[in-house]
């Protein structure tokens, strides 16, 4: 199939962009590339690539509760659960206690609350 785009990466909103940043750059081991007051992205666009953009009155997600939706769900590769868990709680995310399938993966949220997923099967 022919693509009719690239994919550039994916901006999540939050009220600090260069601390939401510095969590994912150590989370993933990428350089931030661009940094201003309201917006900070990491790596290249068609690489690892995410954003960082500034929303004043930034309202975090509630997950699992539905009063403020996710706004996305990232999904991170691990080599074991237990460790890589450990790890990302060491550089600033927490665990939820609700964990739908704690075998298989492990639901974290990052320091804005955006849930995302750590799993051996990515």
């Amino acid at each position: 199939m022919t693509a009719l785009a690239r994919f550039g990466g994916i901006s999540l909103d939050c009220d600090d962009p260069a601390a939401l940043a510095g969590f994912y750059s150590k989370l993933l081991g990428v350089e931030v590339t661009y940094s201003s007051e309201d917006f900070v992205f990491l790596g290249e666009p068609g690489a690892t690539a995410m954003g960082f953009v500034k929303v004043d009155k930034y309202v975090p997600p509630t997950w699992p509760e539905p009063d403020v939706p996710k706004q996305a769900h990232l999904e991170f590769g691990v080599d074991d659960l237990d460790a890589g868990e450990a790890a990302v709680i060491g550089i600033g995310a927490t665990k939820p206690e609700f964990q739908p399938q704690p075998d298989r993966w492990r639901v974290l949220l990052d320091p804005a609350g955006h849930p995302f997923c750590l799993s051996t099967a990515v």
